[in-house]
């Protein structure tokens, strides 16, 4: 008989408060895949040694987890990412997989949040169902984390989306790549927003939103929109919590399993 494993993957985050957010994802998998053992891994290894130095509790890397689940005799393995996007990290963790597709009898691989078109249309759609009505001198701004790696156009296209999808004033920056906080404010200032509601596009509302969003420092988007003249609010909520997000990692969840089925 089959041993099933189910393996989410995150990057992870150091706010244990945040990492409700993971927690929900992780639970509507294991509502849907009844009879899945269920394991938990990160792919930062900063937030790894930061969990155990703190607060004591080992997190797996993907592959110190594939090697316990080979080791305990699991013969069939589903692993989750929950990355927002097909980037560095989850490249990462594919590379960090690879060695054992050998070595158990089937190894599916769940897609990241947004990988393709449809991804972006139901998660925008649904975001857009979420915002209240939004005042002609209102804005709406995510937050996303950014990277040198190209799949950073995911924050165009999702702004873009939006757009398409009616929500000309919502849009997307990000705190390590482009688009940055000086193409908000040009938005917001072509556009005569004078209230903006901040929020992370992000799985968790840790360290970037708590801080470099809507911290108290002079630097925080937060701050810079409120020295510019702007009346700011944060809404701290990881996407990691919306019931939208979590059915999109369901179904990618599924999807992986249906293709190797078909």
């Amino acid at each position: 008989m089959s041993k099933q494993a189910l393996a989410v993957v995150s990057f992870g985050t150091t706010y244990p408060a945040a990492r409700a957010a993971i927690g929900q994802i992780e639970d509507s998998l294991q509502q849907a895949l009844p009879g899945w053992d269920f394991f938990r891994a990160f792919t930062s290894g900063m937030v790894i040694r930061k969990i155990e130095r703190e607060e004591g509790v080992r997190i797996p890397t993907p592959q110190q987890l594939l090697e316990q689940l080979a080791a305990e005799g699991y013969t069939e393995v589903l692993c989750q990412s929950l990355h927002v996007m097909p980037g560095q990290e989850y490249e990462k963790m594919l590379l960090q997989l690879a060695p054992y597709r050998e070595r158990f009898d089937r190894l599916h691989l769940g897609k990241p949040m947004l990988f393709g078109a449809r991804d972006y249309a139901y998660l925008c759609r649904r975001l857009l169902d979420t915002l209240p009505p939004l005042a002609p001198d209102a804005a709406y701004v995510y937050m996303g984390h950014g990277t040198e790696h190209f799949a950073n156009a995911t924050y165009s296209q999702v702004e873009n989306m939006f757009r398409y999808l009616g929500g000309e004033r919502v849009y997307v920056g990000t705190v390590e790549g482009f688009p940055d906080l000086e193409y908000i404010r040009r938005r917001l200032r072509h556009h005569g927003v004078r209230r903006v509601t901040l929020a992370p596009f992000m799985i968790v509302a840790g360290d970037h939103a708590q801080n470099d969003l809507a911290g108290d420092e002079p630097d925080s988007w937060k701050s810079v929109l409120q020295k510019d003249g702007y009346e700011v609010a944060c809404d701290l909520r990881g996407l990691g919590e919306m019931d939208a997000v979590r059915a999109l990692f369901v179904g990618h969840a599924r999807q992986a399993l249906e293709e190797a089925n078909g």
